[in-house]
């Protein structure tokens, strides 16, 4: 019962927010996303946890947290006008980030090192928050073994991280869009003019009153005039994640999906989609997709669970990486605004490399800006292809020089 409860706790509520966003101006102002956050933390941390009535199973949890992701990346890729995007200003944002968390990453080392009790212990520290925050898990787990980290020490990195990236992520959806916009330049034409579709101009006028206004949220996918295409990107995105999970299993030596094939496969399958002629003329795959996301936020509330969290651990690691944190956003901020960056690139990159790439979407929901998503997802793809690279290398570095 606790299965069929939490599936349905997990897609109703997302689809109930949706729907009152249509009748209460309130929800569809503060953002859907935001309302789902606020739901699924009050349920993870006011109900108990050996409620009968109502108990969430954190197995399904994971399980549709995990598909919610596959599934929301292809559907707000297909459709989008991908020659619009330039590679250039993608390899700009990300080097201009990954200084910045380089930079915040050395000088938090020598500032934090002398209050721990061992100096090279806290060298592996500092190069596996390195994979963390240019990639992510998979560079975490990696890096981990190549400088053989304690199990202990492992545990408070993933305890910790897990409370400030998640402190970062409320910031991001409550204050994100309208700081990150104040601080930096926005992309006007981006925001006025949405270029995710190409149809007639009554469709683009639709979209662009969506892109300004926050109401694209409020489209329905399913009616009588649109299901059919909408069941038709459903089915390619399925068909997509599927592929792209087989393979990453295929190239994976432990049996679980290599999340960098994966995603990596994800983005390319979905972009080869968004060419064909029926995607070509799709409307609401990105609504489809924005309801994953949805339900993707709901899920990943309702896991934070303070109660159960690991606070007890060395707590320089902690302010360690909040130091992170929060000087790499200090400096990218600054980076951007010399190299004239736009603040929806700067949140998104950032979110992509501090969150990893599966929040992107979430961001580029956040900022109601669809062509973002490309960007974000690259930025974070090569953030997991070096990042392994950069930690270890950062560590050898790091216990050379006195």
């Amino acid at each position: 019962m606790n299965t069929l409860l939490t599936i349905a706790y997990l897609l109703g509520v997302p689809l109930l927010v949706m729907q009152l966003a249509k009748r209460w101006t309130w929800i569809d102002k503060l953002s859907p996303m935001t309302v789902l956050y606020a739901i699924g933390l009050s349920v993870a941390n006011l109900i108990p946890a050996d409620n009968a009535v109502f108990n969430i199973d954190t197995v399904t949890n994971t399980h549709v947290s995990n598909l919610a992701v596959p599934l929301a990346i292809p559907l707000m890729l297909m459709g989008c006008n991908i020659g619009g995007w330039h590679f250039g200003k993608a390899l700009k944002v990300f080097f201009s980030g990954l200084i910045a968390v380089l930079g915040a990453t050395v000088a938090g080392y020598y500032i934090f090192r002398g209050s721990y009790h061992d100096t090279q212990g806290f060298a592996q520290v500092c190069a596996v928050a390195t994979g963390i925050y240019t990639g992510g898990i998979p560079n975490m787990g990696a890096i981990k073994q190549a400088v053989s980290m304690p199990d202990q020490t492992y545990l408070y990195i993933t305890s910790y991280d897990l409370i400030v990236t998640g402190l970062y992520l409320v910031f991001v959806i409550f204050f994100g869009k309208t700081v990150f916009r104040k601080l930096l330049p926005s992309n006007e034409k981006t925001q006025e003019k949405d270029t995710c579709h190409k149809g007639t101009r009554e469709e683009n006028t639709f979209h662009e009153k969506s892109a300004n206004d926050g109401t694209s949220d409020k489209v329905n996918p399913f009616d009588r005039e649109h299901y059919k295409s909408s069941l038709l990107a459903i089915g390619i995105t399925v068909a997509i994640a599927a592929l792209s999970y087989f393979i990453s299993l295929l190239v994976s030596n432990d049996g679980s999906a290599n999340m960098t094939v994966l995603i990596l496969l994800l983005t390319t399958l979905a972009i080869a989609a968004s060419f064909l002629p029926p995607m070509r003329r799709q409307q609401h795959s990105f609504d489809i997709g924005l309801y994953c996301v949805y339900v993707f936020c709901l899920s990943i509330a309702t896991a934070c669970n303070v109660r159960e969290m690991d606070i007890a651990g060395s707590l320089p690691i902690l302010y360690y990486l909040g130091f992170i944190i929060a000087g790499s956003l200090v400096l990218q901020v600054l980076f951007a605004k010399i190299l004239k960056i736009d603040g929806d690139s700067v949140m998104v990159c950032s979110v992509a490399l501090i969150n990893s790439p599966p929040f992107v979407p979430l961001a580029a929901a956040l900022l109601n800006n669809r062509d973002i998503v490309v960007l974000g997802i690259t930025v974070g793809l090569l953030g997991y292809m070096l990042g392994n690279y950069l930690g270890i290398g950062l560590y050898h570095l790091l216990i050379a020089i006195p």
